[in-house]
């Protein structure tokens, strides 16, 4: 899931590890079973290149910066009963180095790209401009 920001920020700790202070996308990526290395190089290429800035430009166009966080109950299922069910989602071993490959992919591209702690009980700090949020699904 991608959302617009005109700013975001991720606390650990009650202690900002990455942060944005203009505006840019706040991606929240989760890992499924059967992600591979060149579906998270696709997502970064997919983020660095999606027309949803101002004007209809990228964050390729503009320099705009990216906030990765890593975000597993993306995967969360709550069809059935009141608890929702984590299966889908890809165990960490799994999921972080993909995590890894997509701001690496990011990265690789030019863009500028502040992240969380995968894993870290997380406080995601954020102002959605427009607001707009858009699910990536590849």
């Amino acid at each position: 899931m991608v959302q617009r920001v005109s700013r975001a920020s991720v606390t650990v700790d009650g202690r900002i590890v990455g942060a944005i202070e203009t505006p840019g996308l706040c991606a929240l990526v989760g890992v499924t079973h059967d992600d591979t290395p060149a579906i998270a190089d696709k997502l970064a290429e997919k983020l660095w290149g999606l027309r949803i800035l101002d004007g209809e430009k990228s964050c390729s166009d503009l320099d705009a910066p990216l906030l990765v966080v890593s975000q597993f109950t993306l995967y969360g299922d709550a069809r059935k009963g009141r608890r929702p069910t984590w299966i889908a989602a890809a165990p960490g071993p799994v999921a972080e180095p993909l995590v890894d490959a997509v701001v690496t992919g990011l990265r690789s591209r030019g863009a500028t790209v502040a992240t969380g702690v995968f894993g870290a009980d997380m406080k995601v700090e954020l102002v959605n401009d427009g607001p707009f949020t858009v699910l990536l699904d590849l």
